[in-house]
């Protein structure tokens, strides 16, 4: 056993791993960090072929888009109930089930490739065990890590994640040209091999009472599926069925003795703004990321792979330098211009691409480079924002929200624009540098990303103006 002990320390001073608290704890952020890299993989990996399955079963994007849709929408909500019960239920037991939930839903959708319901249905199990992994993540680290270690930890876990978001269209893409799409379903099983690990490593902890807000998670999580329901199909039975479940979640929190979200944090201005600045920013740049494979199929006739591998992958990888980057400037020159900074790149991205559609497929792969850097520095931004508007005591609640918010507006930002392309209201001559008739309706809805941008940027200029 002292061999064993001796041996962990060896390999985590070597990896640079952050200090233990309590034993073999190095490892288990190793094994937490393969956990969040195939997570995140997970989001990203099925993006490059969903011109593939809306041709299969001959959709439109609108209701192809649905396959990353559902992950993301229980991904989002799953995150949140997950950090919040893990007190009450235990980070072991929530975990496993997590894992075991996860790879359910990909042996399901492997089955049942043939039915799209089935597809789209898989990928919300995926994404209600997937989103375990990243709130416990941080449940562990808050409570395992000594606070000196903590940004190693962090930053391990981090690094993963930028690595799993670039290879996700690398990976998709050449499963989907070469194989078939329906096997990048076998992807996430490999999450099964860490359980042993996990049953004889994490600690069994104590448990405390407390309540689930079910009602609560219920109002809010159909609300947003009936919203998300007429990004799809503009049905306006989808909309007021969506206002009346918020207004009857608003009314819910405030009574419940245990609220799903702290209703005080309504009341704070900046932190209400910097949430909603970084959904409309955060699901702009989702709903054009879910575009970029539709755009090089019709316009320049790219295979899945060469989309994934050739145009997508160099961007998602320019996220890990970006990053970097972008936490230096906040500290050397503040939110504001770093955010502004971000959007520049972003909606500089967005209007060569618009203006040039026509033109070689790789100026998209050198333009993408831009809107992830972009990206990266709004990410940046709006987290160290959020983060400044709250009290200490109200950290916790504040940023999980932020992150609940943020994982929804994606999913959103997919769904409106698969409804855009499948109503091609914006399929019209516009530019006159664009000349291909199949560029038109992506041209057009680059402007309108373009507007919305701006909209953010303005929203937040207006609110975090003055320090």
């Amino acid at each position: 056993m002292d061999k064993d002990v001796n041996n962990s320390k060896k390999f985590t001073e070597e990896v640079g791993l952050p200090n233990q608290t309590f034993k073999n704890v190095k490892k288990a952020l190793a094994w937490l960090s393969f956990l969040a890299f195939f997570s995140v993989l997970n989001e990203t990996v099925f993006n490059v072929a969903l011109p593939d399955i809306a041709k299969q079963f001959v959709v439109p994007p609108a209701v192809a888009n649905w396959v990353n849709t559902s992950f993301i929408l229980s991904f989002s909500i799953g995150s949140a109930i997950y950090g919040k019960i893990s007190d009450m239920y235990g980070i072991k037991k929530l975990l496993i089930i997590g894992l075991l939930t996860y790879s359910a839903g990909s042996l399901f959708g492997i089955l049942a490739y043939a039915y799209l319901p089935a597809i789209i249905a898989a990928r919300f199990i995926q994404g209600a065990g997937a989103s375990a992994v990243p709130a416990l993540i941080m449940v562990i680290i808050a409570r395992h890590v000594r606070s000196e270690d903590r940004g190693k930890a962090f930053g391990l876990v981090g690094s993963l994640v930028a690595v799993g978001e670039g290879m996700g269209p690398v990976i998709g893409g050449m499963i989907a040209h070469y194989v078939h799409w329906s096997f990048l379903f076998i992807i996430p099983m490999m999450t099964l091999v860490s359980i042993p690990f996990f049953l004889k490593v994490l600690p069994n902890e104590s448990v405390s009472k407390g309540q689930i807000d079910i009602l609560g998670v219920l109002l809010l999580s159909i609300g947003i599926v009936m919203f998300t329901l007429y990004t799809m199909q503009y049905n306006w039975i989808y909309i007021v069925i969506s206002v009346v479940l918020f207004v009857g979640f608003s009314l819910h929190i405030r009574r419940a003795k245990e609220p799903f979200i702290e209703p005080s944090l309504f009341r704070k201005r900046k932190f209400i703004i910097g949430v909603l600045t970084g959904c409309i920013l955060l699901g702009t740049v989702a709903g054009f990321i879910s575009m970029v494979p539709y755009m090089m199929r019709d316009v320049h006739q790219l295979t899945t792979v060469m989309i994934g591998s050739g145009i997508i992958f160099p961007g998602t990888m320019s996220v890990i330098v970006f990053g970097i980057i972008g936490g230096t400037l906040v500290d050397k020159r503040g939110n504001t211009f770093v955010l502004s900074l971000g959007l520049f790149l972003s909606i500089f991205s967005f209007l060569i691409i618009s203006l040039f559609l026509d033109e070689t497929p790789w100026l998209m792969t050198g333009m993408l480079i831009f809107t992830f850097g972009g990206l990266s520095f709004i990410k940046t931004v709006i987290s160290n924002s959020v983060a400044d508007s709250l009290e200490p005591e109200e950290a916790g609640a504040g940023m999980g929200m932020l992150n609940f918010a943020c994982f929804l507006s994606e999913g959103i930002g997919i769904a409106v624009v698969g409804g855009m392309l499948t109503k091609r209201t914006l399929d019209f001559p516009l530019l006159p540098t664009v000349e291909n008739a199949a560029s038109f309706l992506y041209s057009n809805v680059l402007l309108v990303f373009i507007i919305v941008m701006t909209i953010g940027w303005a929203l937040y200029t207006l609110a975090f103006r003055r320090k």
